[in-house]
């Protein structure tokens, strides 16, 4: 135990230097993370969009494509349509091309002449003009129903 004249140095004693080096290494690693973060983010969300291509822009770039399955946009022309056992077929336009398109599956109610339409396939070959279509999805807008509001029909049987 101390004597009570013993005395203690109260002079003030300077800090430690920082640490420097681990203070960047830390903003080093932060920053890494959340490019990492925005780099996947990004990816995922490029990655998750679906374009359709025009016909003009396909009929162009068939070689190119050859059979990859693609998203084509169109206009159905008038009296083309043709209903199969499978699906249908029909000519689609646009851009001042024409193709013909052999739809598997039922199409959707909506489907008709001069409606413009999305259909998923693939051309048959990289020079066809022929078109084999998995999925047909009808564009409209919301003033269909406007316009139209006894010809919309919910499932359980109410006109919207």
């Amino acid at each position: 135990m101390p004597s009570a004249d013993a005395t203690f140095d109260l002079t003030p004693v300077a800090a430690p230097p920082s640490k420097r080096r681990g203070r960047r290494r830390t903003i080093g690693v932060l920053v890494v993370l959340a490019l990492a973060v925005l780099g996947l983010l990004s990816q995922g969300l490029l990655h998750s969009l679906n374009y359709f291509e025009t016909i003009d822009q396909a009929m162009n770039s068939r070689a190119r494509l050859g059979t990859e399955t693609i998203r084509l946009e169109g206009v159905v022309e008038p009296h083309s349509i043709v209903r199969t056992s499978s699906g249908a077929s029909f000519w689609m336009s646009g851009g001042g091309k024409e193709v013909l398109v052999h739809a598997h599956g039922s199409p959707p109610q909506l489907f008709q002449a001069n409606i413009p339409v999305v259909v998923v396939g693939h051309f048959t070959s990289s020079t066809s003009d022929s078109f084999y279509g998995t999925q047909i999805l009808v564009k409209h807008s919301a003033s269909y129903i406007a316009a139209h509001p006894k010809r919309v029909q919910a499932p359980n049987g109410t006109v919207r």
